[in-house]
């Protein structure tokens, strides 16, 4: 369960391939299936119609039905499900009340803003009960204050609904808060796909990440709180820790953390007369120039974590960084603002983190 993004730059191939698996568009040759269900399979003869791929599909252009109400237009969807509706486990009410749509129900379309069209076009595809959600680019004719509208309610949705999401975007930011997986295309291949987080550290996929969002997704869980600072602690593992801006979050909390590759710095020894709050120790793992001034370094805290580094080649030659080199990772708390704290599905954190979980609700409060 949970958001697969399909990620790539503008003619990567994301968009044909949420087509292919809509059934929009028929592959020359291959297999197609979601869960057990073969949608198309060139060698077997098998092509199931798009009507019978009981998918939902979202555009960037919401399509909604210019003269039936929000109500209707969201009736619609559960319509389509069929005799699927009597068991359904997304009910109008659950939609409605999620996507905070109960004001706009006698509205019509031409009179909501883009986001609110939207959100009712996520809703009409929920409601038709579907094995499998594809959204193709919901948030790439909205503003900035519009899509931070939306981004909150599709992250609510993944949350609260067991229906899993094939999210196509070329935004970076999209794809680092919302995604469980992750698969990478470029020119039309895919160059790698797997949980985003082990993803992300391969140089290939990361080149496709502008060098200000290059960085490492951690799973963390909220430890406990230091007032007096105004910080709060989380563990990214049993015995790793990070400091950041104060969160209003219960203790055993899960979050995501997302630290940009050029927050980090790296010290061969442990610092000690500096303002940095978090010093990790760790060992060089990977060293893989980007371009002729800037090197990805990979640095292993704890037990499983991989931090990324930017650093440049001066730098690297300077400090001599090659595998196997222990290192300082110095993260300032301050570069942790609300942009790199995100909200976690906590069905997506490994056994690793449950156990920080546990440690959380008996440690001490702090």
């Amino acid at each position: 369960m949970g958001i697969t993004a399909l990620f790539g730059a503008s003619g990567a191939g994301k968009s044909t391939l949420l087509n292919l698996v809509a059934g929009l568009l028929r592959p020359d040759e291959g297999l197609i299936a979601v869960g057990q269900r073969v949608f198309f399979d060139s060698a077997a003869g098998i092509d199931v119609p798009v009507e019978q791929r009981e998918l939902g599909v979202v555009f960037q252009d919401p399509r909604l039905f210019p003269h039936l109400t929000v109500r209707r237009n969201l009736m619609f969807g559960l319509r389509r499900a069929g005799a699927r509706a009597d068991a359904a486990q997304v009910t109008p009410d659950a939609v409605i009340e999620l996507l905070g749509l109960a004001a706009l129900l006698e509205r019509r379309p031409h009179t909501l803003s883009g986001g609110e069209r939207q959100r009712v076009a996520i809703g009409r595809a929920l409601l038709a009960q579907p094995r499998l959600l594809l959204m193709d680019e919901p948030l790439a004719s909205l503003d900035a204050a519009r899509k931070a509208e939306v981004l909150r309610h599709i992250e609510r949705l993944r949350d609260k609904f067991r229906v899993p999401i094939l999210y196509v975007s070329h935004a970076a930011d999209e794809v680092l808060r919302l995604a469980r997986s992750l698969v990478a295309l470029d020119r039309g291949a895919v160059i790698g796909a797997g949980p985003i987080d082990d993803t992300l550290r391969d140089p290939a996929v990361a080149r496709l990440f502008p060098a200000f969002e290059a960085g490492s997704l951690l799973h963390c869980v909220v430890r406990g709180h230091d007032e007096r600072y105004g910080l709060t602690v989380l563990a990214i593992e049993d015995s790793v820790e990070l400091r950041v801006p104060r969160m209003d979050l219960e203790r055993g909390s899960v979050v995501r953390v997302r630290i940009p590759a050029r927050d980090v710095a790296l010290a061969l020894s442990q610092p000690a007369d500096v303002s940095t709050v978090n010093r990790l120790a760790g060992n060089v793992v990977r060293v893989d120039p980007i371009d002729a001034t800037h090197v990805d370094v990979q640095v292993l805290v704890g037990r499983a974590t991989a931090l990324r580094v930017r650093v440049t080649q001066e730098a690297t030659e300077r400090l001599a960084l090659v595998p196997g080199l222990p290192v300082w990772c110095l993260i300032k708390s301050v570069a942790l603002d609300r942009a790199t704290l995100l909200m976690a599905d906590e069905a997506a954190v490994t056994p690793l983190f449950a156990l920080a979980a546990n440690d959380a609700a008996s440690g001490p409060q702090r």
